[in-house]
């Protein structure tokens, strides 16, 4: 999929590159549709893990630092699926059946949201973040400020500035202001 993007991924190179016949391929899978899918499910525990770390680390630590740190996490995930995510639009009937999956299986990128909320939430009760910040407005902004950059430097092919450290570290500060000294 990295390769030649989702639409001029086939069963054929499927398995040639995988070392198998292709029709090895379909007792596994009833056809390329679902063995995108697959190849697509396969890459969500990797959004979670950063978050799942952080709903462990309320309490813990400096916030801003944790956020920094999850936020490091989501935005390598981002930067992996960004093609892949972008190329679902160009396969409409892929597009369904992964949003069919991901609402079965009750995931997706309300799911992460949702983990991110939770620890600001959790913090915000601990006296570490600023109660007047909206948890879910700063959570929609670090994700999509992740991804958004994610996006941008797939599309010029060229990483952006700030290198991402100092504009995590900048937009952390930002949506979720420090309460106290660290």
């Amino acid at each position: 999929m990295h390769s030649s993007g989702l639409a001029g991924v086939t069963t054929r190179q499927i398995s040639r590159e995988v070392g198998c016949s292709e029709g090895a391929l379909y007792v596994h899978f009833n056809g390329r549709l679902e063995l995108l899918l697959a190849m697509l499910e396969e890459s969500l525990p990797g959004m979670l893990r950063p978050l799942q770390v952080l709903r462990e680390a309320a309490g813990h630590g400096s916030p801003h630092k944790n956020l920094v740190q999850a936020l490091t996490g989501i935005f390598e995930f981002h930067q992996r699926i960004v093609p892949e995510t972008a190329s679902l639009f160009a396969e409409p009937e892929l597009l369904a059946a992964y949003r069919s999956s991901l609402k079965r299986q009750g995931k997706g990128p309300h799911l992460s949201m949702k983990l991110l909320e939770d620890y600001i939430r959790s913090e915000q009760k601990l006296e570490r973040i600023a109660l007047h910040v909206n948890p879910k407005l700063a959570a929609t902004l670090m994700l999509s400020s992740s991804f958004f950059r994610a996006f941008v430097e797939h599309f010029f092919g060229k990483s952006m500035q700030p290198a991402w450290k100092a504009f995590a570290l900048q937009l952390v500060a930002t949506v979720a202001p420090k309460f106290r000294d660290e």
